[in-house]
């Protein structure tokens, strides 16, 4: 028990978390009559509400986003089961990925041919993915928090003075009072992430899984350290940075869905433009005040170097994933693709490279082991995180740009 207090009193050290000359005991709540300071404990609050977020999404899944989709024409059955092979079953356990030179195996195993081993296990596959009715209720469902969420951090910091002028954050700090709208602003978003954290195991599967995992663990450990050092200002226009262009990652989406295919490209174009307007321009703004205005206001401390470092580290993704948003949109207006049939879904949607897809004039033809490589945009860190893959050459640009994160 001593080895524990000592490492927490280590940790939680006034040095390394509050500016010279401050304890903890002069921010706890009430310490001081004209300012109501964060407290510590109201960090559990987040977790009954994220059960509440997840009741919500429920609700209007199943009562009102599935029945629109399934009006809109959006298929909610999935492919044909293959068949109860056990042999292949236990080899698609270890692997969803066909090792062609266990084909040899398998076929003598099973009585089978190579042809037939491979239709099974893109029947398999296929088995595994959600439909796109599914897909369609997870986008809309974010896509709706996203936009309130923007609304109500809008709302909630539209008379605070930090909202105008960034350098308000580090004046008076850290004896800054935590308004009603603020906590609420604070805990409901907390609440989303970790509603995220738990259903992500059973939402649409996807490459980044473990990822994005690690992404909402640290967005939560940033938020929660956030308040309990009282930088809740600063948190608050972060925010409500991040969550604008993730509106528009997410209408693109699930328009993409409901084939509304000229809507989808609009609205993809616009995200285009948010998110440099906000990741690359009201972001920086924050970055050059919490690195430039801030020293000349506050005495530093140890926990500004690591909130500032990760901040930065923040912006350097923003811009790589800029480049690489960018680049989707010059690759697929050079081939034509932004007027182009889809036949693209989410990063998880991929097809074995042994099977044929559709082309828009209807023909099939068979899939090139490699074709051009498409970018997949994902969430993380606050923003998107990109990968490389192989994708047919009709792939849509919207498929391959899907959100996270903040």
């Amino acid at each position: 028990m001593d080895i524990i207090n000592k490492f927490t009193n280590a940790f939680w050290s006034t040095h390394i978390w509050l500016p010279p000359n401050t304890t903890w005991a002069d921010i706890a709540p009430g310490s001081r009559p004209d300012v109501v300071h964060a407290d510590y404990r109201d960090l559990i609050w987040p977790i009954p509400l994220a059960a509440v977020v997840m009741l919500v999404r429920y609700t209007l899944e199943r009562f009102w986003i599935s029945p629109i989709g399934k009006s809109l024409g959006i298929r909610s059955s999935r492919p044909k089961k293959a068949a109860n092979v056990p042999t292949l079953e236990s080899a698609y356990a270890k692997s969803s990925h066909l090792d062609h030179k266990c084909l040899a195996p398998l076929a003598k195993q099973t009585d089978m041919t190579e042809r037939q081993i491979e239709r099974w296990w893109r029947l398999r596959r296929a088995q595994d993915k959600p439909s796109t009715l599914v897909k369609f209720c997870e986008n809309t469902w974010r896509c709706i928090y996203y936009l309130y969420s923007f609304i109500f951090g809008v709302i909630v910091l539209w008379d605070k003075p930090w909202f105008w002028d960034v350098k308000s954050c580090w004046y008076g700090y850290p004896h800054q009072s935590v308004s009603n709208d603020i906590w609420w602003y604070y805990m409901i978003s907390m609440s989303f992430y970790w509603s995220l954290t738990a259903t992500q195991f059973f939402d649409v599967k996807r490459k980044d899984f473990w990822q994005m995992f690690i992404h909402h663990m640290v967005t939560l450990l940033l938020m929660s350290l956030s308040w309990v050092c009282n930088l809740h200002r600063v948190g608050s226009l972060v925010l409500v940075v991040h969550d604008c262009a993730d509106i528009f990652l997410e209408a693109a989406k699930l328009t993409k869905y409901a084939n509304y295919q000229k809507v989808c490209d609009a609205i993809f174009a616009i995200f285009t433009v948010v998110w440099i307007v906000t990741r690359l321009g009201f972001y920086p703004r924050i970055i050059y005040s919490s690195s430039v205005e801030a020293p000349q206001i506050l005495p530093m401390f140890p926990a500004y170097y690591i909130f500032n470092s990760l901040l930065l580290m923040l912006l350097v993704l923003h811009i790589i994933w800029t480049y690489m948003i960018l680049k989707i949109v010059v690759d697929s207006l050079q081939k034509g693709l932004m007027s182009g049939d889809i036949r693209s879904s989410d990063s998880e949607d991929l097809t074995d490279s042994s099977g044929n897809v559709r082309v828009a004039n209807g023909s099939t033809r068979t899939k090139p082991k490699s074709g051009n490589s498409a970018l997949t945009a994902t969430t993380a860190g606050g923003g998107v995180a990109q990968r490389k893959r192989g994708g047919n050459t009709s792939n849509n640009h919207t498929g391959d740009a899907t959100t996270a994160a903040k």
